[in-house]
């Protein structure tokens, strides 16, 4: 009976999910902020990013508030944090992430619980648990994943895009009208949080706080490095054409070293597929006709 009960629970909360993840789209303010940002570049209307209809502002607001009531603040920000560092995907907003969250929570205990009660054998129950722990932190580690990503792609285009802005400075232009050409050009995900930190100081936030905001939303060492020395040169009067040729100059010599580094370790990640792959098999095509041999010999 138990069993039974367990499975209609489990079949229920996936239904659930699945009719969420069908219905549910971004809140009705984004929708209506997307709009408006998207007024006259375009003549398709009202529809949610991802090519699905626009949630109503009732179910927005009442997921809004469910997620509010069943989370704590402090999960909140940490998955908004996280969802930051993702580069927001529009289909996750996170209203969803946190629905999502909340439904894992229901999910995770009553398959880790179905799992301890039909395991045969001990090791198929501590599996079983083991699964339901990572199915709780699928969110966490899948924007946690895409975080990673986007940081390393941030941190390979730093280089070739500080060389771009010292050109564009030398050659005349000022910082932000640099940034601007740069943004324009690139087409990779530090030019998108360029054109973002640009959108940030054109609505009235001060060239610092949208800095640093920059840098919390990508945060990268790289990058950070780079900030700082553009917000002391401006404090200080220093000739911003300099700092971008020296910082120019250390991400490149940083990231050959990063490459030299990663090279490096190739032969001691080689060691074990080698050690546990190839050479038994190599080992059965030397000595294997020789062991044959052997072993008819003393029949």
């Amino acid at each position: 009976m138990v069993p039974i009960l367990l499975g209609s629970l489990l079949f229920a909360a996936a239904i659930g999910y699945l009719m969420f993840a069908v219905v549910a789209g971004p809140s009705a303010a984004k929708v209506r902020a997307m709009d408006n940002l998207r007024r006259g570049l375009n003549t398709s209307h009202p529809a949610a990013p991802g090519g699905r209809p626009a949630a109503g502002p009732g179910k927005a607001k009442n997921v809004s508030s469910l997620s509010k009531a069943l989370v704590p603040k402090g999960a909140r920000s940490r998955l908004d944090l996280m969802l930051s560092q993702a580069g927001r995907p529009v289909d996750w907003p996170l209203e969803r992430v946190i629905t999502v969250k909340v439904l894992l929570t229901v999910v995770a205990p009553m398959l880790a619980g179905m799992f301890i009660l039909k395991a045969t054998t001990p090791m198929i129950g501590i599996i079983g648990v083991g699964f339901a722990v990572i199915l709780y932190f699928l969110p966490e580690l899948r924007l946690y994943s895409m975080g990673i990503e986007r940081k390393e792609k941030i941190t390979l285009e730093l280089a070739d895009t500080l060389d771009q802005m010292s050109i564009a400075v030398e050659a005349g232009l000022g910082f932000d009208a640099a940034m601007v050409r740069v943004a324009k050009n690139g087409n990779g995900v530090l030019a998108a949080e360029l054109i973002r930190t640009l959108q940030d100081v054109q609505v009235g936030q001060t060239r610092r706080a949208a800095y640093e905001d920059l840098v919390e939303r990508t945060q990268v060492p790289d990058l950070k490095q780079f900030i700082r020395s553009i917000i002391q040169a401006e404090a200080y009067g220093l000739a911003l054409s300099s700092v971008l040729n020296t910082q120019a100059a250390e991400m490149r010599m940083k990231r050959r070293q990063r490459a030299e580094q990663k090279a490096m370790q190739i032969p001691v990640k080689v060691i074990f597929p080698l050690m546990l792959f190839i050479l038994p098999v190599l080992f059965m095509v030397v000595m294997g006709p020789g062991v044959i041999g052997i072993l008819e010999s003393f029949k």
